[in-house]
C-alpha cells in the first residue's frame, strides 16, 4: 500500500476551476465521495445531469432510465436495463457540432508521424469531408446498421472515414495496418463489411512497410465488399482517397438522428485465445460516458490540444477521437513513440502545446529506463493531464512523472477497457494522487472489488479480489456479432456473478478509496492456492537496472502451480545464478516468499498483442500444449516457441 503522502494535489484554485468542481456544485456534493454516491444512487439524475452538462447535442426524451424486466436471471434484468430510450442523436453532428469559443477555421484534428510530417484539418474542413465521405457511402447503397470498416493507421482519414459512416448510421470497425492478412480477416471477416478503407503502406520506427500484397488477400477473403477505398496508391480494382470523394466536394454535412442504442462501433477482444470476439457498442452509451470521462475525470475543455498514443486498433483511438465532442482537437501520432529518438512524444507535447497527454505504462516505464528527463529538456508550458493505461501502472512509473516529466501535472491511471470503450476507475483532477493507485471509481459506476463468494471488499483495502461493476451502465455493449441469444456475451461478464458485470482484472481497494490493478484476473498466479496478481512480480522485478521487461505465468507441476518468470535483460547482461539469487530475493523482500519464482529464466523476446500488451495467457496456453489460436493478433508469435522450447520448463 502506498503512504499518506501525495506526489501531487491540486491548488484550491486549480481544484475549483475544474469542470468536475462545477458539475458537483450543479449537484450538491460536498466533495467526491459524496458526488460518486449520488452518481450511482440516483441513475436517472446524473445520467440527464452529464447529458445537460457536458453539451449533448440531440433530444433526449423524458425517460432516462428503465429498469430491465424481471426475467430468468438477475444478469437479463442487468443487462436489459436501458438508458434514454426515447432519445434520438447523432454521434457525427455531436463531434462536429460548432462549441462556444472554438474557432471554425482552428485546428480540429492535427496529424503528426514519426518522420515529423504534420497536416492540419480545421473545423470547417472536417465538416465538409465527412459530408462528402457520408455522400459517397450513400452513392454506394451503404445505409443504416451496414459495416464501414478502416485498414489504417491513426490518421486524419481514419476519423472522417468513422464520422462519414456514423453520419448516416453505418456501423465502423477499424484496425491497424501492422495486422497481417488473417488477423484483419479474423475480424472484418465477421462483420461483413460492405466497404473498406485501406492504406497502401505505413512507417513505423524509421522503416516504411507495404501494405498492397496483404491488402489483395484482405479483399478476397472479404466478399461482401461494394468497393475498397486506398489512401495512396490505389491498385486495379480499388478506389483512391481523393476520387471517391471527389464527384460529392460540394455535398454539405447533414448528420442522421438515429435512437441511443443504434450501434456506433465493433471493437475486438484481444484474440490471443482464439478468434476475437465482435462486442457491438450503442452510440448513446459511448458517447455519454465518453463526454464524462474527457470533461469530468480529464478537465477536457472547449480549445484543448489532446493526444493519446494509440493505433486505430485499440479503443484509446476511440475515446481519443471523441474528444472532438467537447470542442478539442484531437492529435493524431502515428509511428514509433521512440522514433528517432525517446523524447518524440514530448517533442509534439511542446510542438502541439497538448493540454493532455495519454500514454501507456509501458511507455512511461520506458522513459525511465531510458534515463531522459523532459522536465529540464522540455517546456510542457500547457501540459495539465497526463493519462496511463494498457496495463497497470507501478508507482515507479508514478515517480517517473512526477520527478522526470512535470512536477505540476495531474497524473490519472485510469483502466477499464475494450468490452465498455470506457473506464471502471480513473482520475479525478479535484483529488491528490498517490503511488501505484488510481485516484477513485468513475463517476455513474458502481465499481467495486468483489471476494470469491461476491462480496464487496471495500472495507478491507488491500485484500486483492475481482473488479466489478455492481450496477448498469450505459455504455454495456449491445451484445456480441452473431451471438443471436446472448449466451456468449453473458457467459463473458455475469456468470462469474449473477447480476453484476465481472470485467476480469484482479483489483483491490486502497485506503484512499481508490484502486490497483493487479492484472488479469484469468492470468491471476495460484500457487497453493494463493491467489498472486501478476503486475506486483513485474513492479519489483522490472525496478532493477538489469531487466528490461519480464513476463511471469503459473505451470502446473507436481500437482500445482509453480511460478515461472521470464526476463529480457539489459544489453551485454547474462542471466546467471548470482542474479537469478538476487531476483528471487527482491521478489521475496518486496512481495512475499509466495511470490517468488520457482523458475527464471532468459528470453531474447516477449510476445505480444499488436497494441504492446504481452500475453501471458498465450504463453501458458503454449506451454501447458493447449491450441494458441489467432497468432495473427500477436506482433511476434515466433517469440511463444522460443519459450516453449526452453529448457528450464521441463526441470
Amino acid at each position: 500500500m502506498a503512504g499518506d503522502t501525495p506526489l501531487w494535489a491540486p491548488s484550491a484554485a486549480r481544484a475549483d476551476g475544474t469542470r468536475l468542481a462545477r458539475f458537483g456544485s450543479r449537484a450538491g456534493a460536498a466533495d467526491y465521495a459524496a458526488l460518486h454516491r449520488w452518481s450511482i444512487g440516483a441513475p436517472a439524475e446524473f445520467w440527464r445531469l452529464v447529458w445537460d452538462d457536458c453539451g449533448v447535442v440531440g433530444a433526449p426524451g423524458d425517460r432516462v432510465v428503465v429498469p430491465g424486466a424481471p426475467g430468468a436471471s438477475a444478469s437479463d434484468e442487468f443487462l436489459g436495463t436501458r438508458y434514454f430510450p426515447d432519445a434520438e442523436l447523432s454521434v457525427a453532428e455531436n463531434l462536429l457540432a460548432p462549441r462556444p469559443g472554438v474557432d471554425a477555421e482552428g485546428d480540429a484534428l492535427v496529424a503528426v508521424d514519426e518522420q515529423g510530417n504534420r497536416v492540419a484539418c480545421s473545423w470547417d474542413e472536417l465538416r465538409a469531408e465527412v459530408g462528402a465521405t457520408a455522400a459517397a457511402l450513400l452513392d454506394l447503397g451503404v445505409g443504416p446498421g451496414d459495416r464501414v470498416v478502416a485498414w489504417l493507421p491513426n490518421a486524419i482519414e481514419t476519423v472522417v472515414a468513422m464520422l462519414g459512416a456514423a453520419s448516416i448510421g453505418a456501423v465502423f470497425s477499424s484496425t491497424s495496418p501492422d495486422f497481417g492478412a488473417h488477423g484483419v480477416l479474423d475480424r472484418f471477416g465477421q462483420i461483413e463489411p460492405s466497404v473498406l478503407f485501406a492504406a497502401d503502406g505505413y512507417r513505423y520506427g524509421g522503416k516504411r512497410f507495404d501494405c498492397l500484397e496483404r491488402l489483395a488477400e484482405i479483399r478476397a477473403g472479404l466478399p461482401t465488399l461494394r468497393a475498397t477505398v486506398v489512401v495512396g496508391d490505389a491498385p486495379d480494382g480499388t478506389r483512391a482517397w481523393d476520387d471517391f470523394l471527389a464527384p460529392h466536394r460540394d455535398t454539405p454535412v447533414a448528420p442522421a438522428r438515429f435512437a441511443f442504442d443504434h450501434p456506433w462501433y465493433v471493437l475486438y477482444s484481444s484474440g490471443t485465445t482464439g478468434v476475437p470476439k465482435c462486442i457491438v457498442h450503442r452510440a448513446g452509451g459511448v458517447l455519454l460516458q465518453h463526454l464524462k470521462e474527457h470533461q469530468l475525470h480529464s478537465d477536457i475543455r472547449p480549445g484543448d490540444r489532446v493526444m493519446y498514443f494509440t493505433t486505430a486498433g485499440w479503443m484509446m483511438w476511440n475515446w481519443l477521437v471523441s474528444t472532438l465532442a467537447s470542442g478539442a482537437t484531437a492529435v493524431l501520432f502515428d509511428g514509433s513513440p521512440f522514433h528517432p529518438g525517446p523524447n518524440a512524444l514530448f517533442d509534439v507535447a511542446d510542438a502541439e502545446q497538448l493540454s493532455l497527454l495519454g500514454v501507456s505504462a509501458k511507455f512511461l516505464d520506458a522513459v525511465g529506463k531510458a534515463g531522459i528527463e523532459p522536465r529540464h529538456t522540455h517546456g510542457l508550458e500547457q501540459l495539465r493531464t497526463i493519462c496511463s493505461t494498457g496495463s497497470p501502472l507501478a508507482p515507479e512509473g508514478f515517480h517517473v512523472v512526477y520527478e522526470r516529466v512535470k512536477p505540476d501535472v495531474h497524473l490519472a491511471s485510469i483502466s477499464g477497457g475494450t468490452d465498455l470503450c470506457g473506464c471502471l476507475v480513473g482520475g479525478v483532477p479535484t483529488a491528490p494522487v498517490y503511488a501505484g493507485e488510481i485516484q477513485g471509481p468513475a463517476l455513474g459506476m458502481a465499481s467495486d472489488v468483489a471476494d470469491d463468494g461476491g462480496a464487496s471488499l471495500r472495507d478491507r483495502p488491500g485484500v486483492a479480489g475481482e473488479l466489478v461493476c455492481r450496477a448498469p451502465f450505459p455504455s454495456m455493449p449491445l451484445g456480441f456479432w452473431g451471438d443471436d441469444d446472448g449466451a456468449r456475451y453473458r457467459a463473458a461478464y455475469y456468470e462469474r456473478f449473477p447480476g453484476i458485470w465481472a470485467h476480469g482484472d484482479y483489483a483491490s481497494w486502497t485506503d484512499h478509496h481508490g484502486f490497483v490493478i493487479h492484472g488479469r484476473s484469468d492470468a491471476t498466479l495460484n500457487p497453493g492456492g494463493v491467489r498472486i496478481g501478476t503486475a506486483e512480480i513485474y513492479r519489483v522485478v522490472e525496478a532493477m537496472p538489469e531487466v528490461v521487461e519480464a513476463l511471469t505465468f503459473g505451470q502446473q507441476w507436481d500437482g500445482d502451480v509453480r511460478i515461472v518468470l521470464l526476463v529480457r535483460l539489459a544489453e551485454g547482461i547474462t542471466l546467471d545464478d548470482e542474479l537469478v539469487a538476487a531476483i528471487r530475493a527482491r521478489v521475496r523482500g518486496e512481495c512475499s516468499p509466495r511470490h517468488v519464482p520457482a523458475v527464471v529464466a532468459q528470453v531474447g523476446d516477449l510476445p505480444r498483442t499488436r497494441s504492446n500488451k504481452l500475453v501471458e495467457l498465450a504463453v501458458a496456453d503454449a506451454v501447458h500444449g493447449r491450441p494458441v489460436r489467432n497468432t495473427e493478433a500477436l506482433a511476434n508469435p515466433e517469440a511463444i516457441d522460443a519459450i516453449v522450447a526452453l529448457p528450464e520448463l521441463r526441470r
